[in-house]
């Protein structure tokens, strides 16, 4: 009765073809409402809402702890809350909901920052580790039960319907029963091993991954000083980049990050841009590709270390406190759903009738020797709902960096602030869909924004927007 399936890839020379688990013969390990697969911002998100509305509910990780790219990929920063502008306002939040109650946990333990400057937005820094024990307290309370070092290796179907997911771990193989799955892998690690569709990027070319990582011993009124008050390096730096490359550094970006941690000496740093030996894109879901990021990324850091000490004033006794456990991960699958973020929808600030997450995040698109940023000023657009709806498929709804979006939309809609939203979002309409016995693609995304907003979201489902374009459909 039933089969799991774990989807064809090829991706450079690894490819896994037709692998078929007989799950008739795996123990059952839990039957829940909702499984959860994936801990970061939208798991965690997802998992806390639908714990709290008295729903069974698992979420499923492969690391000992919460947090995704957010920690584990040590991107740091609660990105995507604030309006971009070109004067000098100071700034003006307009993502709230979970993303807000989250960033709030973060505060009542001292490990969020304030506001600091990006370009013309802003964004704050986060500490790792009360990232994790934000998210452990959140879904604790919330009565979710939570287990860590488990991987999802296939999926349990019945036609199209999803009705659990196969998972491994040092224990072996079990079986997750559950009405409801919400794939928030950040890969569609679950939509892809259930046979649904997706791409990678533009074409295969997806953005490239990068080795965040953590500088100590800095003397922070010197740099700051000298840096200037936007965590995006100026002129002069680039331009002493370019000069120690030529000495021999191997310093592939030239436009770099430092944020301040809220540490008294230390500065979190993204410079690294990590492709393969022959320069092509690393696609992380390659595990020989992965390999390659870490080890490369390892080296990067090193060099940029040694630019810092030898360059930025601040920084003559600096040293590496550590780097992300894996490399942090910007793209790799996009299903197709059965609604598409467009790049127009992005460009234009487009606003949506069933807009489910509000969007100010410049398309940040990291392909090539300098990050490309395209600004959405004094504007936002929204993420429809269904785009988080996989075009093929039941009972199964993505929150994350996988929703249905183009290339470079994809490259805005993917970041912090927008992922706890989309988690939000999904818990929301799991609940509709488990009350009312209606499928997630025949849900109004307006009733899912209205259940958005009781809870504190800042949208306006019933707002008329008639000098407004339409999303597209």
């Amino acid at each position: 009765m039933y089969s799991s399936y774990m989807t064809d890839i090829s991706v450079g020379e690894w490819t896994l073809a037709d692998n078929v688990i007989d799950a008739g013969r795996l123990p059952v390990i839990a039957s829940v409402d909702v499984v959860v697969v994936g801990a970061g911002a939208a798991g965690v998100a997802a998992a806390t809402v639908l714990g709290e509305a008295g729903t069974k509910v698992m979420v499923l990780e492969k690391y000992g702890f919460a947090g995704g790219a957010a920690v584990a990929g040590m991107s740091g920063t609660i990105c995507g809350m604030y309006l971009a502008s070109d004067s000098d306002a100071p700034p003006q939040q307009i993502v709230r909901g979970f993303t807000e109650r989250f960033a709030n946990e973060l505060r009542l333990r001292g490990g969020l920052t304030a506001p600091q400057k990006y370009g013309k937005t802003y964004t704050n820094a986060h500490d790792p580790l009360k990232w994790r024990e934000s998210a452990d307290a959140l879904m604790t309370n919330a009565g979710v039960e939570i287990m860590f070092h488990v991987d999802v290796v296939g999926v349990i179907k019945e036609g199209d319907e999803y009705q659990g997911v196969i998972v491994a771990s040092n224990a072996g193989l079990g079986i997750v029963r559950a009405a409801r799955v919400i794939d928030a892998s950040g890969d569609a690690a679950v939509v892809s091993r259930g046979g649904g569709n997706y791409r990678f990027g533009a074409d295969g070319r997806i953005q490239n991954p990068t080795m965040f990582f953590r500088l100590g011993g800095v003397d922070l009124v010197n740099f700051w000083e000298a840096w200037g008050p936007d965590t995006i390096s100026p002129p002069w730096v680039t331009d002493r980049i370019n000069a120690a490359r030529a000495e021999g550094l191997t310093l592939p970006r030239n436009k770099i990050w430092t944020f301040d941690t809220g540490r008294a000496d230390e500065l979190l740093v993204n410079a690294t841009r990590l492709v393969g030996d022959d320069g092509r894109m690393l696609n992380v879901i390659d595990p020989r590709d992965f390999t390659e990021a870490e080890i490369g990324g390892r080296a990067q850091v090193r060099a940029y270390e040694e630019f810092f000490r030898q360059n930025l004033p601040g920084c003559s006794n600096i040293y590496v406190v550590d780097t992300g456990v894996e490399v942090g991960i910007r793209q790799t699958r996009t299903i197709d759903g059965i609604v598409t973020l467009t790049n127009d929808d992005v460009v234009s600030a487009r606003k949506a009738d069933d807009g489910i997450c509000r969007s100010p995040w410049p398309i940040e698109l990291h392909d090539g020797e300098r990050p490309k940023l395209h600004w959405i000023l004094d504007d936002y657009y929204d993420v429809p709902y269904g785009t988080l709806v996989p075009a093929v498929g039941e009972n199964v709804i993505v929150a994350g960096r996988c929703l249905s979006a183009e290339h470079e939309a994809l490259a805005s809609a993917r970041v912090t602030a927008q992922c706890f939203e989309y988690g939000h979002a999904a818990a929301q309409a799991t609940l509709l869909s488990l009350s009312t016995g209606v499928a997630y693609r025949d849900i109004d995304g307006r009733d899912v924004a209205r259940k958005m907003v009781a809870a504190g979201s800042a949208l306006s489902p019933d707002a008329a927007k008639t000098d407004k374009k339409e999303s597209t459909r």
